[in-house]
């Protein structure tokens, strides 16, 4: 089995401090975050030696002031008190050029300066403004790239998983995980019925969603979530919470899915059966669930497991891969994870890895657990993915043990011990 991921070990000891740091720097984010992401391509763009004629820096001026008003007074109104779609819109949009824009700035501001210079190419003048316009140039470009990127439904990403615990009969057992669909302020009804058509070709035993289903209570996105209900698999549809869910009345979500024929499995396990072989099929609340102030709900892995023998193999539905280390001390085979989006836009993967222990793919944690961590079916906030694409995929389960005749189903669920 390759390993495909990028991750760092698991570590809670050492990831503690950096944790506490990010928490702190995360107060100030908020403020100077729109300041830093317009404020930076505005001086690289117009006044490092352009000396462009006053028209074009007045209304190059205007339109960077308008995005540094006009961003946070967008963001706050959709995704404040008020949740209007099309502010929501207008600010995640405008977020995500600001941030493509600030990060190819700063590279190219300096990188291909930096080359013209020893190439001796043009005058400064000449070399600041061919700067800008390369900078304007590749921004457009990847936006609308990352734009179609987004939108689009996600290749299947296919991945043979051994699992030495894993018994022969249940060798070749079709896992199909999606998660963080993050249906939003865009319409994506269309897009989620084409997602459930595709998981649909894929003849799965199990269709796992890892949460993040939506952002907005599940009577505001009861339609674009609808389609889910005609996802096929020949076992079960399994559910946990993600932290978005915890933005957003989380029990609506957990019994819209209910209602739409998917098997929430809020720290509580199934059993999955074939060939007198046993998969114990468990989930936990997001971690965020417990601060959350709703009644029963967190996160909670002794729950999730009682009843199951210890001895049999463990696939664990988490919507974060941060909780990997307790899924390791519980000695877990296998957990399923999103929340990441795989950074969604380059290169904020580098803040994603300051608080979770894995990226995207599959990394080795403990003695024997493993983690695939997806980079997400949908997007949230901006509407661009650029150099990390969504996916649905495909876990073909594999023993190391030869296989045997299959048969059987799948057992009632455990009781609920959430509370």
């Amino acid at each position: 089995m390759t390993d495909t991921s990028d991750t760092r070990p698991a570590d809670s000891a050492a990831q503690a401090p950096r944790q506490s740091r990010l928490h702190r720097l995360m107060r100030y984010i908020p403020l100077i975050a729109p300041v830093l992401l317009w404020a930076v391509p505005y001086g690289v763009l117009l006044h490092t030696g352009q000396h462009w004629p006053l028209p074009v820096t007045l209304a190059g001026t205007a339109l960077f002031a308008l995005g540094l008003v006009g961003m946070p007074l967008a963001m706050m109104r959709g995704h404040g008190r008020r949740q209007q779609d099309r502010a929501a819109i207008v600010g995640d949009t405008l977020l995500g050029m600001s941030w493509v824009l600030f990060t190819w700035s700063v590279l190219l501001g300096v990188l291909l300066r930096l080359a013209l210079t020893v190439a001796g190419v043009g005058e400064g003048q000449d070399r600041a403004r061919i700067v800008t316009w390369a900078v304007l140039g590749l921004t457009a470009v990847l936006l609308a790239w990352g734009y179609a990127e987004a939108r689009r439904v996600p290749r299947v990403r296919r991945l043979d998983v051994q699992l030495p615990r894993l018994g022969a009969g249940l060798d070749g057992i079709r896992v199909v995980l999606i998660t963080d669909t993050h249906y939003g302020p865009l319409d994506r009804a269309r897009w989620s019925a084409q997602v459930c058509e595709t998981v649909n070709t894929l003849e799965a035993d199990l269709v796992c969603h890892t949460g993040d289903i939506a952002d907005g209570t599940a009577e505001r996105r009861r339609a674009q979530a609808a389609p889910l209900a005609t996802v096929q698999a020949t076992r079960a549809r399994v559910y946990v919470t993600g932290n978005h869910e915890y933005y957003s009345e989380a029990q609506g979500w957990v019994d819209l899915m209910d209602e739409l024929g998917w098997e929430p499995l809020r720290n509580r396990h199934l059993l999955l059966e074939r060939g007198g072989d046993t998969l114990v099929v468990a989930g936990v609340d997001d971690v965020t669930a417990e601060s959350s102030g709703l009644a029963g709900h967190r996160a909670h892995l002794a729950g999730a497991l009682d009843g199951a023998d210890p001895d049999l193999p463990v696939l664990l539905l988490a919507h974060q891969p941060k909780f990997i280390d307790r899924a390791a001390a519980g000695g877990i085979d296998l957990q399923l994870s999103g929340h990441t989006h795989g950074g969604q836009i380059w290169p904020f993967h580098h803040l994603v890895r300051i608080d979770q222990p894995a990226l995207a793919g599959l990394s080795h944690h403990g003695p024997r657990t493993l983690l695939y961590t997806s980079r997400g079916t949908g997007f949230w906030g901006p509407p661009f993915r650029i150099f990390a694409p969504s996916e649905i995929t495909l876990l073909v389960l594999r023993s190391p043990h030869l296989p045997t005749a299959s048969g059987a189903g799948l057992s009632a669920p455990a009781p609920d011990r959430s509370t």
